[in-house]
């Protein structure tokens, strides 16, 4: 036992040193004395270290139980331990841990910001228009740190000062003086002095500033029903659109590509290493989880017949599964669209023992075909159907599912392999531990099958989402023809060979609210926007009502706002003032 596990920790130091990259190294270092932030090196380490709390943002399981869980296209899988987000039920309470760790990583965020903003004019070694930069960069994370809380929590403890020690006093600030006081100015700033183009990969630039201006200009815009707020939001996302830094790469395959992640389509993202010590936290800098988004989407393969689990199948935690809503949207599609075969697996191979796989009797009555296809006769009962390579699972997917839709019994004896089908009576075998798994998460690099830390990088915004935001800002201006070709421009780069989205067959001739939100769909599929959009466009309630069965007639419109955390309410002097509709809190009128 101690061989191998020399044997691991060598073969972990190889993989290191052949997949290092350049990039920008976050590192946490708030606990530093006060005076090394009023150096360059200081400063430096200081805005790095506001960078690092987006790890804990992004990518990893809170942050896909706030945004995916509990809407219309994911539903709970079979494992996890916080399926009330999915359900809404009394889990969602100030206690809750997933609420508590996201909103101290948001505050731990801003609070690192405001040591850069308000520490920098003391800084005199360095460059001015670095520091100016720097400086611009910390006002744009500040912005986005902000800008999740009071799309989680609806109003912040509003702090644009640096908090040293303890503090227990507080105000309960209202999103629409959040956007005016920090949001809104901050990225006016970062807009001014952030460079279209950074040095290093992975920094804020000018288009990450512009296109989080529109995110919160629209987001804000549905709050206050302003014209001029979805304008200006269109205004900030063609700035972005029309940056020749920015373009769409040619498919969905090329943009999950992980060896292709710093790729025109991104205007920011957060970086992971394929360094496993880096992304474990084992530089002895912070407690590491990489992208784990691996992990969470995937159906459990690995108790099925010729099946183990290797790294290529990855390891699954069976916690997100998608609605029917979401897989009809293909239905069809399929004929002209290539993102649900880019975005979902549909084939496992036979990779462990296959005893399990023998031709009987019932596979000779049913007129089954061997590989070379010819029939199985009664010389071939008892001896192993399939070899190591062959398919071993396979899900058709919507709009593939007529062919084999008899019942498993009958269908079971016609084929080789197993297939899963959504549409079999009662989910024989089509329930919460196999249904269809996304694959464009899936990370071949990590060094073990056990591996839970990723090493892809998160688009936090990428160019695609942009154009369907224009689209909706247009949409909110009645400019339907505008929407519609923003909507088209996305499409068509997903469209097969010889198709036109052009074409109202394939594109609506208007775009509705509803059709532009199918959309966000198909192109944002599990990308942690889709709880965001619902409450933004203010159909939380209504869409999972009517495409999430487990959420059903449990959500209320209380539930667009997450319940404040118990320490925010247990420590600050004088009350705080929980959300309407949770325990202790007002209710809601």
């Amino acid at each position: 036992m101690k061989k191998k596990s020399i044997i691991l920790i060598v073969a972990l130091v190889a993989f290191n040193i052949q997949s290092c990259k350049d990039f920008l190294k976050e590192e946490l270092v708030s606990d530093v004395a006060g005076v090394y932030y009023t150096t360059a090196t200081g400063l430096e380490d200081a805005v790095d270290g506001a960078y690092s709390y987006l790890k804990y943002v992004y990518s990893n399981e809170r942050a896909y139980t706030l945004t995916v869980f509990g809407t219309d296209t994911y539903t709970n899988g079979a494992d996890g331990s916080h399926k009330g987000f999915n359900w809404y039920d009394a889990t969602l309470r100030a206690d809750n841990s997933v609420l508590r760790e996201m909103y101290e990583w948001c505050y731990k965020g801003v609070n690192q910001s405001n040591a850069v903003i308000g520490r920098a004019a003391a800084v005199a070694d360095m460059d001015a228009t670095i520091k100016k930069t720097r400086v611009a960069e910390a006002k744009f994370l500040r912005a986005l740190y902000y800008f999740t809380i009071i799309r989680q929590w609806g109003s912040a403890d509003l702090r644009l000062e640096e908090t040293v020690g303890a503090v227990v006093t507080a105000n309960k600030t209202s999103a629409i003086e959040v956007y005016a006081q920090a949001i809104i100015p901050d990225l006016t700033d970062a807009i001014a002095d952030l460079p279209a183009i950074q040095p290093q990969y992975g920094r804020a630039t000018k288009g990450a500033a512009q296109n989080l201006m529109g995110m919160a200009l629209l987001t804000r815009g549905w709050l206050t029903n302003s014209n001029a707020d979805f304008a200006a939001a269109e205004a900030n996302f063609s700035a972005v659109i029309a940056n020749a830094s920015y373009g769409l790469v040619a498919s969905h395959a090329e943009l999950w590509d992980q060896s292709k992640q710093n790729n025109k389509e991104i205007i920011f993202a957060v970086q992971n290493s394929t360094n496993v010590l880096l992304n474990s936290g084992g530089d002895g800098v912070a407690p590491g989880e990489g992208n784990r988004g691996h992990l969470y989407f995937l159906m459990q393969y690995d108790n099925q017949p010729g099946m183990i689990r290797d790294i290529a199948n990855g390891r699954p935690f069976k916690r997100f599964r998608p609605t029917d809503y979401l897989l009809n949207l293909w239905g069809a599609a399929r004929d002209i669209d290539n993102r649900y075969d880019q975005t979902y697996k549909h084939v496992w191979y036979v990779n462990g023992n296959n005893t399990a796989f023998l031709w009987t009797q019932a596979h000779v009555t049913a007129g089954a075909l061997k590989k070379n296809g010819i029939p199985v006769t009664a010389a071939d009962i008892g001896k192993p159907r399939l070899e190591m390579g062959d398919t071993a699972i396979y899900i058709p997917g919507p709009g593939r599912e007529s062919k084999y839709d008899v019942s498993p019994t009958v269908r079971a004896p016609k084929f080789r392999y197993q297939i899963i089908l959504r549409t079999d009576a009662g989910k024989t075998n089509y329930n919460e531990f196999q249904y269809a798994h996304i694959k464009k998460f899936m990370d071949p690099l990590r060094p073990t099958i056990q591996w839970m830390e990723g090493s892809r990088d998160w688009f936090v915004m990428r160019l695609a989402d942009t154009y369907l935001l224009r689209a909706e800002a247009r949409l909110k201006q009645a400019n339907a023809a505008g929407a519609r070709a923003d909507v088209v421009f996305v499409r068509q780069r997903a469209a097969f060979a010889g198709v036109d989205m052009n074409d109202v067959a394939n594109t609506p001739a208007t775009i509705t609210l509803d059709y532009l939100l199918d959309e966000r769909a198909r192109e944002l599929d599990a990308e942690q926007s889709r709880w965001y959009d619902l409450v933004r466009t203010q159909t939380l309630v209504s869409r999972v009502n009517q495409y999430n069965p487990e959420a059903q007639n449990r959500v209320a419109q209380f539930h667009t706002r997450r319940p404040i955390i118990q320490n925010q309410l247990d420590r600050t002097q004088g009350g705080y003032e929980q959300n309407c509709g949770y325990p202790d809190g007002p209710n809601c009128n």
